[in-house]
C-alpha cells in the first residue's frame, strides 16, 4: 500500500501494551524505510500512566507525529471496561496528558462514533464527550465504520453544530467475503442500507463475486462522501491489501500515468526523526533502500544541500539485520534457478530486465518504468554476460510532473547523466578502462573483491548524477556518484554475490560458478557526463562478449522440489572481444586506504 501515497497508516496498539514493542517496530520501518507517516493507536485498557510514558516515548523516539488516543475495548477475559489502577478512565484524559506532556508535536486523533459505540447508543451524549476529547486537544477524529452514508453525513452536521470544528475522517471498511462482512457489523451493530442486503445476499457463497460487488458498494458510499465535501477517507484493510485497493481503483485514486504520485526526490525519503531534510544520497543504493537506511541509521546528521564530509566514518558493518540476501536457501534457488555457465547466469539477468523475475541479489523490487528507453542497451549488455546491477537512462530538461521520471515541486525540470553500473569480466576490464579514457566526458570507478580500485575521477568529491531546477528554489541535487560510498557498498554488493552463492552446496557447480564472478570480476561504475547524450555510454562495450560463456562448472546441480531448475534459454551472444592491453591513465588506489564512510558520526 506504501505506493499508493497515503497521508498516514495506522498501527494499532494491543490491550495493556501487549504488542507494544512489536508497534513500536512496525512504526520506526513504516517511517525510516517507507517514508510513510504513521498514526499509532494508544490505549487505556490496562495501561497505567508509567506504560503510558514508555510507550509515548517510544513513538516520538521513532519519528511518529500522530497519536489515536482510545479508551479502548475490554480485554478479552473481561466483560465490562475497568479503569486501571494509575491509570486513566477515558479518552478525553488520555488526550490531556499527551497535549500536557508533549505540546504540538503529536497530532491527536480521537474517535467518533455516528451509530453509537457497543456500550453507549446515545448519539448525543456520545457527541458531547467528543467535544470534550476534542477540546481537551484532540485534533482530528476517525469515526468507527459504516455503511449507513445518509446517517453519517446527518452526524458530522449535529457534530459541527456542537462546535466540533476539526477534520471528520470517516471509516471505510471494504468488503473481502460475506462472513466477515456480516461478522464486523454484527460486532459493530452498524446499520446496513437493504441495497446492501439486496446485492450481497444472492452470492454470499461466491467470495470473488462478493468482493466484486463490495467493491461497487463501498466506492459508492465513498463517492457520495466525496461529494458532500468531505475529501478523506480512513479505509480499515486489516491486513488485506486487495478489497482496499479495488476500493481506490474504482475511484480513480490509485497512481497512475494520467496522474501520478508526485515524488519530492527521485527515492523514496525517510521519515525517522533525524531524516526528515535528508536530500542527498548515492546511486549506488538506488535499489537497496532498506540496506541503505541499515547502514546509516547511525549517523548524527545527513546531508541536506551537498554531500557531507568523505573522510569520517559512518557506514554500518554488513551483519546488521535488513543488509544481507534475503529468502531462505530453497526459495532463492527457485526463484534463480541453478545456473552453471555464465551463460546461465547472464540469463537471470535478462530474466529480470524481462519483469520474469521480481528481485535479483543487488536489487530489492522489480525493474522501474524509468529504464524502458534503456532497456534494449542493458538486454544487449546482458547478453554478453556484462552484468548490469545498476543504471539510469541520460535525461535532459524534463517535465518535474513527468509520471516516470519527474520529481519535486510543479513547473520544475529535472535533468540525468546516463549512468551504468555492471560486473565486468577480468578477460576484458582492461579493454573496457582503456576505451573510456578515450572520451573525456566519461569519468568511471572499478573495483575488486580485493580492494583494488582504478578511477579516472581528479578527487574524491561527490558527482551529482541527478539534480532539478524549480522556481524560487536553488538547484537541487539529490543523487551523487562518490568515492568512499562506493568502497562501502562495493563490500555490500559483493558480499550479496556471496550470500547467493551460499544457498547451494558448497561443491555444487553454481556454487563454484558464482564464486568465481565474485572472486575474480570487477563492479564498474561508469558516467557520461554529458546529459545530452543517450547512448554513448553503451559503445564502451560494442563488440565485446566475456569468453567461454558456455562452458560449464563441475559439480552436482541443487534439486528443488525433486527438480533440477537450470535456466536453459540460449540467448545468441555478439563478437568474441577484442585483445585487450592495460591502460595507462588510470589511477589504482588500494581501498583500504580510503576512509570508509562519507559524514560525521
Amino acid at each position: 500500500m506504501a505506493d499508493h501515497g497515503p497521508s498516514f497508516v495506522d498501527v494499532t496498539w494491543g490491550a495493556g501494551g501487549r504488542n507494544s514493542q512489536l508497534t513500536c517496530e512496525m512504526v520506526s520501518v513504516a517511517q525510516s524505510l517507507y517514508g510513510l507517516e504513521t498514526c499509532m493507536h494508544l490505549t487505556c485498557t490496562d495501561m497505567g500512566i508509567e506504560k503510558v510514558d514508555q510507550a509515548l516515548q517510544q513513538a516520538y523516539k521513532a519519528g511518529c507525529t500522530n497519536i489515536l488516543a482510545l479508551r479502548g475495548d475490554p480485554p478479552r477475559d473481561k466483560e465490562s471496561w475497568t479503569a486501571t489502577e494509575g491509570g486513566f478512565t477515558y479518552a478525553k484524559d488520555l488526550v490531556k496528558h499527551i497535549k500536557s506532556n508533549y505540546g504540538d508535536h503529536f497530532d491527536i486523533g480521537v474517535a467518533g462514533y455516528p451509530e453509537g459505540s457497543d456500550d453507549n447508543r446515545d448519539i448525543d451524549a456520545l457527541l458531547d464527550y467528543l467535544k470534550e476529547k476534542v477540546d481537551a486537544g484532540g485534533t482530528f477524529v476517525v469515526t468507527q465504520m459504516f455503511y449507513d452514508v445518509d446517517n453519517f453525513l446527518e452526524w458530522v452536521q449535529k457534530a459541527r453544530k456542537r462546535g466540533i470544528a476539526v477534520p471528520i475522517i470517516p471509516g471505510i471498511m471494504p468488503i473481502s467475503t460475506y462472513d466477515s462482512f456480516l461478522r464486523r457489523v454484527n460486532f459493530m451493530k452498524a446499520k446496513v442500507p437493504e441495497h446492501f442486503t439486496q446485492a450481497l445476499e444472492p452470492i454470499q457463497r461466491n467470495d470473488d463475486a462478493v468482493r466484486e460487488v463490495g467493491n461497487r458498494l463501498v466506492a459508492q458510499m465513498c463517492k457520495k462522501i466525496i461529494d458532500a465535501g468531505i475529501l478523506s477517507l480512513h479505509l480499515y484493510t486489516m491486513n488485506l491489501a486487495k478489497a482496499t485497493e479495488m476500493v481506490l481503483n474504482e475511484l480513480g485514486l490509485l497512481p497512475s500515468e494520467s496522474s501520478p504520485l508526485q515524488k519530492a526526490l527521485p527515492w523514496r525519503q525517510s521519515l525517522a526523526p533525524k531524516r526528515r531534510e535528508e536530500d542527498v544520497r548515492p546511486i549506488f543504493w538506488r535499489n537497496r533502500n532498506h540496506s541503505y537506511i541499515a547502514r546509516t541509521k547511525d549517523w548524527d546528521e545527513f546531508p541536506n544541500g551537498r554531500w557531507g564530509d568523505s573522510r569520517s566514518p559512518a557506514f554500518g558493518e554488513l551483519d546488521a539485520y535488513g543488509i544481507g540476501l534475503k529468502g531462505t536457501n530453497e526459495a532463492n534457488i527457485k526463484l534463480w534457478g541453478t545456473p552453471v555457465s555464465l551463460r546461465d547466469l547472464s540469463n537471470v539477468f535478462l530474466r529480470y530486465l524481462s519483469k520474469r523475475l521480481d528481485r535479483i541479489p543487488w536489487g530489492e523490487s522489480g525493474m522501474a518504468g524509468e529504464a524502458v528507453p534503456i532497456l534494449p542497451a542493458l538486454e544487449d549488455l546482458n547478453q554478453r554476460c556484462l552484468l548490469t546491477i545498476n543504471s539510469q537512462p541520460a535525461i535532459d530538461g524534463m517535465s518535474s510532473s513527468d509520471p516516470i521520471h519527474g520529481w519535486g515541486p510543479p513547473n520544475g525540470f529535472v535533468y540525468q547523466k546516463a549512468y551504468l553500473e555492471l560486473f565486468v569480466s577480468p578477460a576484458l576490464i582492461s579493454t573496457v578502462l582503456d576505451r573510456i579514457i578515450q572520451n573525456q566526458d566519461l569519468t568511471y570507478y572499478a573495483v575488486n573483491k580485493s580492494g583494488e580500485l582504478m578511477t579516472n575521477t581528479r578527487d574524491e568529491g561527490p558527482n551529482a548524477v541527478t539534480w532539478g531546477i524549480f522556481p524560487n528554489r536553488e538547484i537541487v541535487q539529490p543523487t551523487i556518484v562518490e568515492t568512499v560510498s562506493f568502497l562501502a557498498w562495493k563490500d555490500e554488493a559483493y558480499r550479496l554475490g556471496e550470500d547467493w552463492a551460499k544457498c547451494y552446496p558448497p561443491e555444487s557447480a553454481s556454487r563454484k560458478l558464482i564464486d568465481s564472478v565474485m572472486d575474480d570480476w570487477w563492479l564498474v561504475n561508469l558516467v557520461d557526463n554529458d546529459f545530452h547524450e543517450e547512448d554513448r555510454i553503451y559503445d564502451v562495450f560494442r563488440g565485446l562478449e566475456t569468453p567461454d560463456m558456455d562452458t560449464v562448472f563441475e559439480g552436482p546441480v541443487p534439486q528443488v522440489n525433486g527438480h533440477t531448475n537450470r535456466e536453459s534459454d540460449k540467448i545468441g551472444g555478439a563478437a568474441v572481444g577484442e585483445p585487450s592491453v592495460n591502460g595507462n591513465k588510470s589511477y589504482l588506489v588500494k581501498a583500504e586506504e580510503r576512509s570508509k564512510s562519507p559524514l560525521r558520526n
